[in-house]
């Protein structure tokens, strides 16, 4: 099961301060000191007949206290549970169950972004306190959520083209944008280096990044320049809008002659350069477009979410004890 990044209720806040905390205290474990298995365990809400537990509140306070360092009500983290709750039920209902392996792939996901593996993810939480199945859970419930919703209301979300250029218009226009503006059709190029932490081979793989750059003037010769090259692999042609880059990647790509390689950079698969193929001017896609229908559908996404979320709620039995 394939999801889009931002179906994953997770803030940019969060995965930073997991990063750091894995840098500090990697291989510090939390023992959950101070609380009793009976209290832990012990039975506060049913819902459709799913426990929630004294454990499970305990657990979802400390990871949600990471995400914002601001402490929630107990309720607050309660209804999030029967909201979890809900979603899941309500996904079953319609065939939508990601696996175990969705699930730790998604896990995965999160910890790559933060340049850490799934056990070094594990640990930097355990060493707040947080079992790794507590975000897991939480994985889960987003996947089902976004999934059901994208999928039930699909009509629903669509944002026109008409819609976004009257949103453009009332917001003042975009006209200092539209001659900045390009479509690029680029392709990746790499210098394999086996082991990316041996310093000495990327430096001498960066060495022969910028004598093969300084030899390419178009991207039929970076074809035939690297697939003769060692240990080099050429991908497919990539063809992206302005709106689709983020604005430091833009501005190398226009300072990069049409048919040359951007400067050499180091990655986890050795040096990487593009061949930048062409650059055309386009209208149709702006960053100020992109944001602007961005904002739109998240506005559509939250308001068809939440009315759903209260339907499946009101629908659910839900005992406290």
């Amino acid at each position: 099961m394939h999801f889009e990044q931002r179906s994953l209720v997770m803030t940019i806040a969060f995965l930073l301060r997991l990063r750091a905390l894995a840098v500090c205290s990697l291989a510090a474990l939390a023992c959950g000191a101070g609380t009793s298995p009976a209290r832990a365990q012990s039975i506060v809400v049913m819902v459709n007949g799913d426990p929630i537990t004294d454990f499970d509140i305990q657990q979802r306070t400390k990871l949600n206290f990471l995400s914002t360092r601001k402490q929630q009500t107990r309720q607050e983290i309660i209804n999030e549970l029967i909201d979890d709750r809900v979603k899941i039920k309500e996904g079953k209902k319609f065939g939508v169950e990601p696996s175990s392996s969705d699930v730790d792939q998604s896990f995965a996901g999160m910890g790559s972004r933060m340049r850490l593996s799934p056990e070094q993810l594990t640990k930097s939480l355990e060493s707040q306190g947080v079992r790794p199945e507590t975000l897991k859970s939480r994985i889960k419930a987003e996947i089902v959520w976004s999934s059901l919703v994208r999928g039930r209301y699909k009509e629903r979300l669509i944002v026109s083209d008409k819609d976004v250029a009257a949103a453009v218009a009332a917001a003042g226009g975009d006209g200092d944008q539209q001659g900045q503006a390009y479509e690029y059709k680029m392709q990746p190029v790499v210098l394999i280096v086996s082991n990316a932490s041996n310093q000495g081979l990327m430096e001498a793989r960066h060495k022969e990044a910028e004598a093969l750059r300084a030899r390419v003037q178009t991207c039929a010769e970076a074809n035939n320049v690297f697939k003769t090259t060692a240990n080099a692999v050429i991908k497919e042609i990539v063809v992206k809008t302005s709106a689709d880059i983020p604005p430091n990647l833009r501005k190398l790509l226009d300072d990069t002659p049409i048919g040359h390689l951007t400067p050499p950079e180091a990655t986890r698969q050795g040096i990487q350069m593009v061949a930048l193929c062409s650059r055309t001017p386009t209208t149709v896609d702006t960053p100020k477009k992109r944001e602007i229908k961005e904002q739109m559908y998240t506005k559509k996404y939250e308001a068809t979410s939440k009315a759903y979320l209260q339907e499946v709620r009101k629908a659910a039995m839900i005992e406290y004890r």
